[in-house]
C-alpha cells in the first residue's frame, strides 16, 4: 500500500519500521519539528525522523497541517492510507478525507478507556489489570473514531510506564501491518465506541507526581510506577525533595501515614493511609539513582522521620 505515516516519538517509529519491512511504500513521513533538548538545547531530530532518514523516505516537518499548500502536497500523494501513532498535531477534517481509505490511528489503550495523551500513565495511575492497542478509524473528534482492531495485554504488578510503553509500541506496530494485511482484503470490521464507557487521559503535570502518604500502599505504588521515568514520583522530606523510581508494597500496622518505620538494605519503609511501602530505588536532588542500600549510606534518614503532608493541587 502507499502509506502516509504521521509520527513522531520512538512510539511511532516502531511502528513505521515494521510497515518499511511489511514491504509498504511509505510515501512520506510527518513528523514535528525538531525541539531543543538535553543540558544544552539542541535541537534533536525525532526517533520518526530518524528512521525516515535512515530508509531515505521523503519528511516533511509543517507546523500545522492546516495550510492549503500541506494540504495539496498530501493529495498529490494519492497515498491509500494515513497511518497515525503519537503523531502531535490535530488533523483537519481535509485531511482526514484525503487518503483512499482515510486515516488509521495507532492508539495506547483499549478504546474506549482511556482517550487523549496520556494513556499509558492513566491506566497505571487507575490500577487498570489490562491495557492494549487499538487500531482507529480517525474522525474529528478526540480518539472517538470506529474502532477496527484490538490486541490486549494484562498490566503486570511491576509494570512502569516505560516497561508498558515499550511493550505497546511493539504490539502497536504488530497490529498496524495486521491490520492493512486485512484492510487490503477488505475484513477489517468498523465497530462503534460507546461513549458512555470513556475516560479521559490528559497530558502529565509534574506536579500530580508528588506522593499523597494519606492514600493505601497500593495506590501510592501505582503513582510511582506511573510516573516511572517521567517525571518521577516525589515527596518531600527534612528540607529536600526525594524521589522514587522503585517500591513494594507490604502489608503493616497502623502509623501515622508518610511515617518512615524502618531502614534496611532492603529499603526504607514508609507507612501509607492503608498498608506499607517499601522504597527500594530514590534519588536526592541533583543525586544519581541509588538502590536502597547505597542511598542510605549517605543520606540521614531515621525511624519515626515524616515525609512532609501532601498539599493538594488544582
Amino acid at each position: 500500500m502507499k502509506i502516509i505515516f504521521a509520527g513522531t516519538p520512538v512510539f511511532s517509529a516502531g511502528a513505521l519500521e515494521a510497515l518499511i519491512n511489511a514491504g509498504h511504500e511509505i510515501v512520506l513521513v510527518l513528523t514535528q519539528p525538531d525541539r531543543p533538548a538535553g543540558r544544552g538545547m539542541k535541537l534533536v531530530a525525532s526517533a520518526v525522523k530518524q528512521v525516515a532518514i535512515k530508509h531515505d523516505i521523503s519528511l516533511s516537518q509543517p507546523q500545522t497541517l492546516k495550510s492549503l499548500e500541506i494540504q495539496a502536497q498530501l493529495k498529490d500523494l494519492n497515498a491509500d492510507v494515513m497511518v497515525i501513532a503519537a503523531y502531535g498535531l490535530i488533523l483537519p477534517a481535509t485531511v482526514l478525507s484525503i487518503p483512499r481509505y482515510g486515516c488509521l490511528n495507532i492508539h495506547g489503550s483499549v478504546l474506549p478507556r482511556w482517550r487523549g495523551a496520556a494513556p499509558i500513565q492513566r491506566a497505571i495511575l487507575a490500577g487498570d489489570k489490562e491495557t492494549g492497542i487499538t487500531i482507529m478509524q480517525m474522525d474529528v473528534g478526540l480518539d472517538t473514531g470506529a474502532m477496527l482492531l484490538i490486541e490486549r495485554i494484562p498490566i503486570e504488578k511491576n509494570d512502569t510506564t516505560l516497561s508498558l510503553h515499550d511493550k505497546l509500541c511493539a504490539l502497536g506496530a504488530k497490529c498496524i501491518v495486521n491490520a492493512l494485511v486485512l484492510l487490503s482484503q477488505d475484513k477489517l470490521v468498523a465497530t462503534a465506541q460507546d461513549d458512555v464507557l470513556s475516560c479521559y487521559a490528559p497530558k502529565i503535570k509534574k506536579a500530580e507526581a508528588e506522593i499523597n502518604w494519606q492514600l493505601s500502599a497500593n495506590q501510592v505504588n501505582q503513582v510511582v510506577r506511573a510516573f516511572n521515568p517521567s517525571p518521577g514520583a516525589f515527596a518531600r522530606i527534612n528540607g529536600g525533595v526525594l524521589k522514587i523510581w522503585q517500591a513494594t508494597v507490604i502489608e503493616s500496622d497502623s502509623a501515622q501515614p508518610g511515617e518512615i518505620m524502618a531502614l534496611g538494605r532492603e529499603g526504607v519503609t514508609v507507612a501509607c493511609g492503608d498498608g506499607a511501602i517499601i522504597l527500594e530505588r530514590l534519588q536526592k536532588s541533583g543525586g544519581r539513582k541509588l538502590i536502597a542500600a547505597e542511598f542510605l549510606t549517605g543520606n540521614a534518614l531515621q525511624p519515626g522521620d515524616c515525609f512532609d503532608p501532601y498539599i493538594a493541587h488544582d
